[in-house]
């Protein structure tokens, strides 16, 4: 995959510039005037799987409390062909293995690190997603289909486990973790000397979840059934299961060593959630682990341009793509922000494809949420954008112009590969502006398909570009 630049010193003194050279009212027509150029004949799009850049998506390949329970697995399978024709690489699928809900678990609640619908505990054959046998043969289609499956990691919180006596908490906790304790595999058997604190250690670990049963990963004997012994979690996912990769949930509650440790062992696509707004905090995590990051910078940068305060000069806040292209994966939902109790963290269903066009033609490796991709308003255009970002969205960025309602960015593409220009505009009417790009005496268009207009840029590279009303347009040359 070639590597995407954006230098975040020169990024900001573009910026500078924009901001002190452009004035909103100078170039800004009606769509329906034609400024007094003469309209070319439309001409041939390019074809855009001559121009594929190495660069796919992943597809979050679930959402909160998915159904029909015991369905999930023949549900995705039935999906995987059609996902890897428009350009999608990797799913990324919920915890796989028996949660403490059994029946009805989301897999966050885990309890049997190694049962993944094949015993019977806590009500349950099956996990709420299948059987065993489902899952196995899930991860073949999507293998057969040049797709990676992501497996969502939880390891710090335990549920599901047995009462016993704590001597270091003084009480009764749900400690025990064995074959008739929530444990049926027999394998990873837990007792409270693994969990904080214990004989080795006194430190009790802030966490949102579980308090009691949150793994202590300085034990040796959890470092080995984790990621170290041949039968530890890493390498029998890995090995036998046939996972590609990890997205590490809730990296907050524990340490930054058994990311970079569980990688140095097993290797793999990674990505961790680790849900702050700052991008700083998320960068310090993909230097001292080596693991990608889903980018919290960005979505919350849109949340606030395009919801929140409805001004896209913040979608020049720092974002963790500007200075890590390569591990920051960009995303506009997943299912902790469409929960139906969720109001604050979420970008409203009228701003996702706006959301969508800039990841898409950004830096960053992006996500699709599955909700958002069988949204028969989305769907098509969905796709559009897939094909955009797989071909056209690469090279340096360039902040071509910027205000409250217009946004226009230039990636300066590659080689032969011409690159692409992102016009969004939030205003209630559809907007023309002048711009200078890299490209001259050639005609544009619009490759979301969003505007028919064909603008010629002249052979100093202006040209007059328009995005229909709260909406976008991506403009690339012609053949």
């Amino acid at each position: 995959m070639k590597k995407i630049t954006s230098t975040p010193l020169l990024y900001f003194l573009v910026l500078a510039l924009i901001f002190s050279c452009s004035s909103d009212d100078d170039t800004v027509v009606d769509s329906d005037d034609d400024n007094g150029m003469e309209q070319p004949e439309p001409v041939s799009a390019l074809n855009l799987s001559d121009y594929d850049n190495g660069s796919r998506v992943m597809m979050q390949a679930f959402y909160w409390d998915v159904e029909p329970r015991f369905e999930w697995w023949n549900t995705i399978s039935g999906k995987i062909e059609g996902w890897a024709n428009v350009g999608v690489n990797r799913i990324w699928i919920p915890p796989a293995s028996k949660g403490q809900s059994g029946g009805y678990s989301m897999g966050y609640d885990p309890s049997d690190y190694f049962d993944f619908g094949n015993y019977e505990q806590h009500g349950t054959i099956p996990t709420r997603f299948g059987t065993r046998e489902e899952l196995e043969g899930m991860i073949s289609v999507a293998h057969d289909n040049n797709i990676e499956v992501i497996a969502d990691i939880v390891l710090n919180h335990n549920s599901g486990g047995g009462l016993e006596y704590n001597p270091y908490r003084e009480r009764d906790t749900y400690t025990l973790f064995d074959e008739t304790h929530g444990n049926a595999s027999g394998m990873f058997n837990r007792d409270y000397e693994d969990f904080y604190p214990n004989s080795v250690s006194e430190y009790d670990p802030p966490s949102l979840f579980y308090q009691e049963t949150n793994l202590d990963h300085h034990r040796e004997r959890v470092q080995d059934w984790l990621w170290k012994d041949e039968n530890s979690v890493a390498k029998y996912y890995k090995n036998v299961m046939g996972f590609d990769g990890w997205r590490f949930d809730y990296v907050l509650g524990f340490e930054d060593f058994v990311i970079q440790d569980w990688l140095e062992e097993v290797g793999g696509f990674s990505v961790s959630e680790l849900w702050d707004g700052n991008p700083e905090i998320i960068r310090n995590h993909i230097d001292a682990t080596g693991s990608g990051a889903f980018d919290f910078a960005a979505f919350y940068t849109m949340e606030q341009a395009f919801d929140r305060n409805d001004d896209l000069t913040e979608l020049t806040n720092d974002q963790v793509w500007q200075t890590h292209p390569e591990k920051a994966v960009t995303f506009t939902a997943n299912h902790d922000t469409e929960k139906d109790d969720n109001e604050d963290n979420i970008i409203a269903s009228e701003n996702k494809l706006k959301a969508y066009a800039f990841i898409m033609t950004h830096p960053g490796y992006p996500t699709i949420f599955y909700l958002d991709y069988e949204n028969p308003e989305f769907q098509e255009q969905l796709n559009k954008l897939i094909s955009i970002h797989n071909s056209l969205a690469t090279g340096s960025v360039n902040i071509i112009y910027n205000d409250n309602d217009e946004y226009i960015m230039q990636r300066n593409g590659d080689g032969n590969n011409p690159g692409l220009i992102l016009y969004i505009n939030t205003s209630g009417n559809a907007k023309r502006r002048t711009i200078t790009t890299s490209w001259n005496s050639t005609i544009l268009m619009d490759y979301s398909e969003n505007s028919s207009y064909y603008p010629m840029a002249d052979e100093n590279g202006e040209v007059t570009i328009e995005a229909p009303a709260n909406g976008y347009a991506i403009w690339s040359v012609t053949e």
